[in-house]
């Protein structure tokens, strides 16, 4: 009673819902392609140390990002690529947070 059973079509059709599956997760925005251009290094920025009495120089054309405080995290919006936004992290990807600005809250 042995059959041979020909896999080729079960093997097709399970690469065929993979793929149906990432495309389907891709059109409906779960599933997101990351590209260079979305990441900003964090090598680009450096933090100038601030001494009472000392002074220090910086440009006077501000940088294209802006920074806001987001539920006490730290979240750079670039103005130049429209969407593009992150949250600022050290070496160890621990985000750095802040202080002194809540969170707007819907009133009731």
């Amino acid at each position: 009673m042995t059959e041979e059973r020909n896999l080729i079509p079960q093997i097709l059709t399970g690469i065929a819902c993979i793929f149906g599956t990432v495309g389907v997760l891709w059109y409906y925005g779960y599933l997101h392609f990351a590209k260079p251009e979305d990441a900003l290094e964090l090598s680009q920025f450096t933090m100038l140390k601030t001494v009472p009495g000392e002074d220090y120089k910086v440009a006077l054309e501000p940088a294209p990002q802006v920074a806001h405080c987001v539920e006490g995290v730290m979240v750079l919006f670039d103005s130049e690529q429209k969407g593009l936004t992150g949250v600022l992290v050290n070496d160890r990807k621990q985000a750095v947070r802040c202080v002194g600005q809540e969170t707007p809250q819907q009133v009731q």
